[in-house]
C-alpha cells in the first residue's frame, strides 16, 4: 500500500473511531503540502464538520494526533484552519529510496492485457512535414509513451492522405510544369520537391485567377452577384473557391485528374505512385530524425473504399440519405451536429468517408477499444461528427475514441501557409536547432576533448531536446509560439536545462566512484530539501498516469523541470562528495542516482534522449 493510500485509510478509520461516522474515500482530499508550510501531505477537513460537529480546527487536531498516534509513517502533525498537514518519518522516505535506487524501470507499470491505438502524424503526400506536423508528432509519440508506461500494448499508426484535389493539383502542376525533373536531378528531399509543385500549382491559379478578374467574364459575374456595399476585392476574394470549382481551367484539369484516379487511369495511377513515393522518402528520413516509428501506415488510397461501402450500409440500415441529387447524407441535428455530406452527387467520397472506412479497417486489423486521433483543433467539428456516426453505426469501439485536439504553432514571425510556400519544414527546423546547440557548445567549449563524431551525437541530443521539449511543455490545447534560440537556454525550462541536471549527476557520479549503498543506512536524519526531492520521486508514478487520462504528456515534461530546477539547488546548496559524513555522502549519491533515473525515464516518455557530456 502507498503512503497516498495508507494515510486515506487512516483518515477513513480515524473518523469512524473519532465520531462513529462512516465516509467514502471519495470525501477524503488528500493533497501534498504546500511549500510554505510545514508537513509532506495535507487533508482537508472541511468535510467533517457536519458529522463530527465540531470546528474544522478541532478535528485537525483529533484526526491529527490520532493518525500520529497509530500510523508509525506520521510523526507529527500541524493544524492551519481546515488543513490537516502530516509530516512523514524519515524511516519511510529513506525505505521507499532504496527501493527507488535498485529499480531502473521505477514509474513503469506491469503489462496488462489492453490494447490501445493513437494515430498521429498523418500527413498530405502533397508537402513536406512542417512545424505543426512536428506538434502533432511529438504529442502523438509522447501519448504512445505514457500510456506504455501504464502498461498498455500501444499501436501507433498513421494515415496518409495520398488522394484527393489537393495531391492532384501537384501532380498537375508536376505534369505542366516539371519538365520530367525528379527529386534526384534537382538535388532536393522527395517530400519538399513535391511540396514545390504544389506552391507553385497555387502560384499559377493566382495569376489565372488575377487575369479572369479583369476579363469580360469576371467582371460580368462580378456585376450579376455582388451584394450591396461589397467591394471588388472583398467579393473575389469570398468567391475564390466558385471560381476554382465553376470557371478555372487549372481546377476543372486538376478535377478531371482526380476522376481519372478513381477509375484507375493507367497513366494517372502511375504519375500518382511515382510521386508519392517521393513524398514517402522524404517523410521517413525526417521521422528517423525525430526518432519516431509507427507500426502502420493507413492509406486514404485504401480506406475510402471501405468507407463507400460503409456508407451503403448505413443507406440501407437508414441511418443516412440520398437527396435528389444523388449526393449522400447523415442528419445529425438531433445531436446539434447539423447534416453532413458523405458521398458526393458524382459518387466521389470525401473525408468523413474515409475516416469512417479507415476506423473500421483498423478495428479489424487490431481490435483496440480505445483510440485517439491527434488532431489539430480546427478538425474539432469534424471528430464530433465522425464520433456520433460511429455511434449510430453501432461500432464496437465507438465509445473508446478520443480527439486529443491541439492549438496550432506560430514562429516569432507569425502564422504560416502551406499553399504560399510560407511553412516552415520539419527538416529546415530541426537542422536549426541543432545548430542552435552546436554554437552554444562551441561558445561554452566542454565537448572539446570528445572526438568529432562523439561532439555530434551530443550536439543532436541536445538539439533534439531543445525541440521536443519545447513544443511539449505547452499544454496540447494552448495555442504556441515557437522560439528555436529560447528552446535552447539552458537557464530556462528548456530540454537541454533538464539534461544538464542529468549531465550534471553522471559528473558526481563519475568522482565518487563505486558507490557503498550500505553506509547510507547510517544517515539518520533528512534535511528539509532531501525531504522534498524525495517526495518528488515518490510522485513520478502518479504524474504518468495524471498524463496519460488527461492526454496531456506536458504534465510529464513540467514535472521534469521541476525535479530538474530542484536538483540544481541541492546540489548548489549542499555538498555531495564532501558531506558531512560518509553516510551523508552516500545517501547523497543514491539520492543521485534515483533522481538522474527519474529523469531519463520521464524525459524518456517524451522522446528526449539524456547525454552523458554537454
Amino acid at each position: 500500500m502507498s503512503i497516498v493510500q495508507t494515510l486515506e485509510q487512516g483518515v477513513l478509520d480515524g473518523i469512524r473511531d473519532l465520531y462513529g461516522k462512516e465516509v467514502d474515500a471519495a470525501q477524503v482530499t488528500l493533497s501534498p503540502t504546500r511549500k510554505e508550510f510545514e508537513g509532506d501531505y495535507t487533508v482537508v477537513v472541511f468535510p467533517f464538520t457536519r458529522l463530527a460537529r465540531k470546528k474544522p480546527e478541532e478535528i485537525g487536531a483529533e484526526l491529527g494526533q490520532w493518525l500520529q498516534d497509530r500510523l508509525d509513517t506520521v510523526t507529527h502533525f500541524n493544524v492551519i484552519k481546515g488543513f490537516l498537514n502530516l509530516s512523514i518519518s524519515d524511516a519511510y522516505w529513506r525505505r521507499f529510496l532504496e527501493d527507488v535506487y535498485r529499480d531502473e524501470s521505477y514509474g513503469l507499470q506491469p503489462a496488462r492485457d489492453e490494447r490501445f491505438m493513437v494515430e498521429f502524424s498523418s500527413p498530405n503526400t502533397n508537402k513536406p512535414l512542417h512545424l505543426g506536423h512536428i506538434r502533432n508528432i511529438l504529442l502523438g509519440w509522447s501519448v504512445s509513451r505514457l500510456f506504455e508506461a501504464l502498461g498498455y500494448e500501444v499501436v501507433r499508426v498513421q494515415i496518409v492522405n495520398d488522394r484527393g484535389i489537393a495531391i492532384c493539383k501537384s501532380m498537375l502542376a508536376w505534369q505542366k510544369f516539371g519538365r520530367g525533373a525528379t527529386p534526384e536531378s534537382a538535388g532536393i528531399k522527395g517530400d519538399h520537391f513535391v511540396g514545390r509543385y504544389y506552391v507553385l500549382f497555387e502560384q499559377k491559379f493566382r495569376e489565372e485567377y488575377r487575369a479572369w478578374q479583369q476579363s469580360e467574364a469576371g467582371q460580368a459575374v462580378l456585376r450579376a452577384n455582388r451584394k450591396e456595399g461589397q467591394g471588388e476585392e472583398d467579393f473575389f476574394k469570398a468567391f475564390k473557391n466558385t471560381y476554382f470549382n465553376e470557371h478555372s481551367p487549372l481546377g476543372a484539369e486538376a478535377r478531371d485528374m482526380l476522376l481519372k484516379w478513381e477509375a484507375g487511369e493507367p497513366d494517372t495511377v502511375a504519375l500518382w505512385k511515382q510521386m508519392n513515393s517521393w513524398v514517402y522518402e522524404g517523410f521517413d528520413q525526417t521521422y528517423d530524425q525525430l526518432g519516431v516509428d509507427f507500426h502502420k501506415t493507413y492509406y486514404e488510397s485504401d480506406t475510402y473504399l471501405s468507407g463507400k461501402d460503409i456508407v451503403a450500409e448505413g443507406l440501407e440500415r437508414e441511418i443516412f440519405f440520398r437527396k435528389d441529387d444523388g449526393s449522400v447524407w447523415v442528419d445529425l441535428t438531433d445531436a446539434k451536429l447539423d447534416e453532413k455530406l458523405l458521398l458526393r452527387r458524382d459518387g466521389t467520397s470525401v473525408y468523413m468517408t474515409q475516416d469512417l472506412g479507415t476506423a473500421r479497417m483498423r478495428y479489424e486489423d487490431y481490435g483496440a477499444r480505445r483510440m485517439v486521433y491527434v488532431v489539430g483543433d480546427e478538425q474539432n467539428y469534424h471528430f464530433q461528427v465522425l464520433f456520433e456516426i460511429l455511434k449510430r453505426l453501432e461500432e464496437p469501439y465507438a465509445d473508446g475514441l478520443h480527439h486529443l485536439s491541439y492549438g496550432m504553432v506560430d514562429l516569432p514571425t507569425g502564422k504560416m501557409k502551406s499553399r504560399e510556400g510560407t511553412v516552415v519544414d520539419a527538416d529546415d527546423l530541426i537542422a536549426e536547432v541543432i545548430e542552435e546547440a552546436r554554437k552554444n557548445s562551441l561558445e561554452r567549449g566542454t565537448l572539446a576533448d570528445l572526438s568529432p563524431e562523439e561532439q555530434e551525437a551530443v550536439v543532436r541530443k541536445v538539439g533534439l531536446a531543445a525541440l521536443k521539449f519545447f513544443i511539449v511543455k505547452v499544454h496540447p490545447q494552448k495555442r504556441m509560439v515557437f522560439n528555436p534560440r529560447e528552446s535552447v537556454d539552458l537557464q530556462g525550462q528548456t530540454g537541454p536545462y533538464v539534461q544538464n541536471a542529468y549531465v550534471r549527476i553522471q559528473s558526481v557520479l563519475r568522482k565518487a566512484g563505486a558507490l557503498n549503498a550500505e553506509a547510507a543506512t547510517g544517515y539518520a536524519q533528512l534535511l528539509p530539501d532531501e525531504r522534498d526531492l524525495i517526495a518528488r520521486l515518490y510522485a513520478f508514478p502518479e504524474v504518468i498516469a495524471e498524463a496519460a487520462a488527461a492526454y496531456d504528456p506536458s504534465e510529464v515534461a513540467n514535472y521534469c523541470y521541476d525535479l530538474a530546477k530542484a536538483y540544481h539547488k541541492f546540489y548548489h546548496d549542499h555538498s555531495i562528495l564532501r558531506a558531512e559524513s560518509e553516510a551523508a555522502k552516500a545517501f547523497r549519491l543514491q539520492l543521485s542516482t534515483a533522481i538522474a533515473r527519474v529523469l531519463r525515464n520521464g524525459m524518456d516518455l517524451l522522446g528526449i534522449d539524456m547525454p552523458e557530456r554537454m
